[in-house]
């Protein structure tokens, strides 16, 4: 497999509201967006990029912003590219509880698989290691930067077991990790029966409650950051799918002509949309639920 090298251009930061900066993956596979949010004491980092070398980019960019106070991370999941360069960020590592154990029960087949893509992602994953947090929090976190509030808020099963959005409420920025991705297909790890944590029906139920609490700048795992819209849109799709394909289970189809059919309809309405390969896997996972 010859993908592109998942670099993370810190050089292309770009403030979304006062002391809240993105640094964009520019549509970029494998690389997230990631965020670097400022209190008065201390800076927090929402994701690390894929390996230690970017995780490393990214702890001397927010150092730079951060100017000797403090620096927490957190990780909106367990992906590879969201957190597998925590450890650069010693002992400043904040995840919920169903996001660490997800990092311990599946953080080494996962790192395994991304190494299978050889190439620039095997090179970048040389060195890496699964992280452990170094703080695990039940419920929701409530992190003082000093001057502002960042509240660290697990969504329950949706994209993960994990997921955890990342809420600036006094500049109404919300970081979704990938649970809200733009310009492609929504990311369905439905992996059998290996990982079938993701559920399409709790999803849409996450992002329903997300568009409830109407935020002004959304951040999503990947893609272009945008507002409330960009929560609808995947919202809207993850709707499409599951009623194109229980329309079509119901019927009594076999999955390869439901996978045929469905994978038609959804192209036919976004074919600028890229990753046309999550449509199957999320079919799957909508007939199993």
């Amino acid at each position: 497999m010859n993908l592109p090298d998942p670099v993370v251009q810190v050089s292309g930061a770009v403030d979304v509201a006062s002391d809240v900066l993105v640094i964009p993956n520019d549509h970029v596979g494998l690389v997230p967006n990631i965020g670097v949010i400022s209190g008065t004491e201390a800076v927090l980092v929402v994701d690390t990029g894929l390996g230690v070398a970017n995780a490393a980019a990214v702890a001397e960019f927010a150092s730079e912003v951060a100017r000797g106070r403090r620096i927490y991370l957190t990780t909106t999941h367990f992906h590879p590219e969201h957190a597998f360069g925590a450890s650069v960020f010693d002992g400043s590592y904040v995840v919920n509880r169903a996001q660490a154990e997800d990092l311990r029960r599946k953080g080494t087949g996962y790192l395994e698989m991304f190494r299978g893509f050889g190439g620039a992602i095997a090179e970048r994953l040389a060195e890496t290691e699964v992280p452990v947090p170094d703080e695990v929090f039940d419920g929701v976190h409530a992190l003082d930067l000093g001057g502002r509030t960042v509240v660290l808020r697990p969504t329950g099963r949706g994209h993960t077991s994990g997921d955890q959005v990342v809420e600036v409420p006094d500049a109404g920025v919300l970081f979704t990790g990938d649970l809200a991705e733009t310009g492609q297909f929504a990311i369905f790890p439905w992996f059998p029966p290996h990982d079938t944590d993701v559920s399409g029906l709790a999803w849409i139920e996450v992002m329903d409650r997300l568009i409830a609490a109407a935020p002004r700048v959304v951040v999503p795992g990947h893609g272009t950051t945008g507002g409330v819209d960009v929560l609808e849109g995947v919202r809207d799709y993850l709707r499409e799918l599951r009623d194109e394909t229980w329309r079509r289970r119901d019927s009594a189809m076999e999955l390869a002509e439901i996978v045929a059919e469905v994978r038609a309809v959804l192209i036919d309405r976004h074919p600028e949309w890229a990753g046309q390969e999550w449509i199957e896997r999320g079919i799957g996972c909508l007939c199993a639920e």
